[in-house]
């Protein structure tokens, strides 16, 4: 009996044009018709896994792999080719007996709409419950991920202490102000636009938020609120804010070096003035990737899910419609467009 045909469908892309070294732009990233796809994995294949992407992770990250550099944690990518990042999708057909047709799965993907994943290993099943899918890619993903690992691994909190955040109503800055609330620390954030400061305050529960943009003096504004000085500082942005909290930084004080958002696309960075401030204040700064605390991601999934469900954490995220509106909504990461954590929408199954 001869065997049927495997069905086909379209399969769109977002590829890179070619390196870049300044901010992205739109037009560094380009939509293609990649033809026909078989939804059947090869005959004889290794192990792999066909999904279908329903949603994409938008993060700052991926900015560097933009670029021709070869000595990050992560490799750039290739021009011309598909540009890849976190996902959640479902399994279409697979080879891997981890893995089912049906099967809803996040992990490592690319910007098209059907993709084989050659490293199934790397994927993590999701159980489907009342929480959204695409909060796999924020609140109980990499980027909720990063905040619970930084804010518990590397800033040791006590209750009481004084928490400054920056880029507080992106992805990981919302979560650390939120978590910091719950371990009773006093929060401060800070955000790019009146709107953003007061869904600080009104949604996320700081106590007090400012607009970064809207101060002429960084280093009075951080004295203002926090007159008593900051014991932990989540560093998302780098540059002047970074100059700015090292002069307000309390004795024994920890700094969480997540991101430095405002030096990406920077062919000359800004330096940093008042590190002399680490000595005499014997402050501990230190950079970390979310998969430096893997140990802690069962723990993380259990309390992020308890703090959702018991409404103690709530999440904003800024869903762009349709794979054409992915370059769009990544080069927004890099002017405060987005306003929390920036997720493109594929396909709703």
């Amino acid at each position: 009996m001869e065997e049927q045909a495997a069905p086909v469908a379209r399969n769109r892309k977002v590829v890179l044009r070619e390196y870049i070294s300044r901010a992205p732009r739109e037009d560094d990233m380009v939509l293609v018709d990649g033809g026909t796809v078989a939804l059947r994995v090869p005959e004889g294949a290794a192990p792999v896994v066909l999904v279908k992407n329903l949603y994409l992770s938008c993060d700052p990250y991926m900015r560097g792999r933009m670029r021709d550099f070869q000595g990050s944690y992560i490799p750039p990518f290739n021009p011309g080719s598909v540009i890849e990042g976190f996902g959640v999708a479902r399994v279409v057909d697979s080879t891997h007996p981890g893995f089912s047709a049906g099967d809803i799965v996040s992990g490592m993907t690319c910007w098209e709409e059907y993709s084989l994943i050659n490293k199934p290993d790397q994927l993590s099943k999701i159980q489907r419950s009342d929480i959204p899918l695409s909060y796999h890619l924020g609140l109980l993903g990499m980027p909720g991920f990063t905040a619970y690992a930084g804010f518990y691994g590397i800033c040791s909190p006590k209750k009481g202490e004084f928490v400054f955040v920056s880029a507080a109503s992106g992805a990981v800055g919302q979560i650390v102000g939120q978590l910091a609330k719950l371990h009773g620390c006093y929060v401060v954030g800070s955000a790019g636009t009146n709107q953003k400061v007061e869904l600080l305050k009104d949604k996320f529960g700081f106590d007090a938020a400012f607009n970064y943009k809207e101060e002429t003096d960084l280093t009075a504004a951080l004295k203002r609120y926090f007159p008593e000085g900051i014991d932990i500082y989540f560093e998302n942005v780098g540059g002047q804010m970074l100059d700015a909290v090292l002069l307000n930084m309390r004795t024994h004080g920890r700094i969480a070096v997540c991101g430095m958002v405002s030096q990406h696309g920077l062919t000359d960075p800004v330096g940093i003035h008042n590190l002399f401030c680490l000595v005499p204040k014997r402050i501990r700064m230190q950079g970390f990737l979310q998969s430096d605390y893997l140990h802690m991601f069962p723990q993380f999934l259990g309390d992020m899910a308890k703090h959702y469900r018991d409404g103690k954490i709530v999440y904003v995220e800024d869903m762009s419609i349709g794979l054409e509106n992915a370059p769009a909504a990544f080069v927004g990461l890099f002017s405060g467009k987005n306003v929390g954590k920036q997720v493109v929408c594929v396909s709703q199954e």
